[in-house]
């Protein structure tokens, strides 16, 4: 079957909001190319997820990649993609240049052949990604699998932005906690936690396609923590008292999440919010506290920041 490929190259503070939307008009699969990316994790080729060619990296900016099949496939699919693009000058992203282009393909060339770049990967020290279809043994006892399909590309737990959460999440869970994870993605988080011995999980995510993405990776692992996921919009409707609410998504809907995560607290509960470019540091940080956070932690990996926020105790 013929399919078509579009390619969009912008600046890289637009990868996560360009990707969704490349999902909400009915991709069925997003890769991004971020040369930061391979300059962070220069071993790529001997130690990392995946084994990449430098040359496929744009200079500037990243090139970002959706698939769409039928009807779906068509040009008013890519004027839409073009205005929508657009229109995220209004959430006071720097969209100055960008580019779309098309490309056929044929889908018995591409279906399966990523897979042999895509390897085991250690994000952490105890915390070791492994794809689906790999053999792997632990060089550890306290090693922790997460199993996971990306193939419908909602995270592989390689960014930055999802490393900064495993790595803070290791250094917080206690083990019985109940955790809110929103904009779930691919359920990297969710399986984390769970692995790390949280009691229960209640995951999130705007799109049914990442919701099933999450379910099925979930049920990869095999997980004893209570787990539900569900299509939500961040914590509208949510009325529970949680021990830790994490959220890897884009600054802007961080700011709009602020509010609900603090009301979703237990008094000592903590918010871990990544995703967030260097340039919106302070803008975050300053609606934490102006809507009752403290800071606890501020971490950087590249030109992304995660911030550890807590509730403060009731006097």
């Amino acid at each position: 079957m013929e399919w078509k490929e579009y390619k969009v190259f912008i600046n890289s503070e637009a990868s996560e909001a360009v990707s969704n939307i490349l999902v909400e008009l009915g991709s069925a699969g997003v890769s991004v190319a971020d040369r930061q990316d391979f300059l962070v994790h220069p071993e790529y080729g001997t130690d990392s997820l995946w084994e990449l060619n430098e040359d496929d990296f744009p200079k500037d900016g990243v090139l970002i990649k959706g698939y769409f099949y039928g009807k779906d496939a068509s040009e008013e699919t890519k004027d839409l993609l073009i205005k929508r693009i657009e229109e995220l000058k209004n959430y006071d992203l720097d969209i100055e240049e960008f580019q779309v282009e098309t490309v056929d393909v044929i889908e018995e060339e591409w279906a399966n052949a990523w897979k042999k770049h895509y390897h085991p990967v250690s994000i952490t020290r105890y915390m070791t990604i492994v794809p689906q279809w790999e053999e792997y043994t632990k060089k550890h006892e306290d090693e922790k699998i997460i199993t996971l399909d990306p193939g419908l590309a909602f995270g592989t737990g390689t960014h930055p932005t999802t490393q900064l959460c495993l790595q803070s999440l290791e250094s917080i869970i206690r083990g019985g906690e109940q955790i809110l994870d929103v904009g779930t993605g691919s359920g990297v988080l969710t399986i984390a936690s769970a692995l790390l011995g949280v009691a229960s999980i209640q995951a999130y995510d705007l799109d049914d396609v990442a919701v099933k993405s999450a379910l099925d990776n979930v049920k990869l692992n095999q997980l004893d923590a209570d787990i539900a996921i569900k299509p939500n919009d961040l914590l509208k409707g949510i009325d529970v008292q949680a021990d830790i609410i994490v959220a890897n998504i884009l600054a802007e809907i961080i700011l709009k999440l602020i509010p609900d995560a603090f009301k979703n607290l237990r008094p000592g509960g903590q918010f871990l919010s990544s995703g967030i470019i260097l340039d919106k540091r302070e803008q975050v940080l300053e609606s934490l506290v102006a809507n009752g956070f403290e800071i606890q932690q501020i971490n950087q990996m590249g030109d992304w920041i995660a911030i550890l926020a807590i509730k403060p105790e009731e006097d």
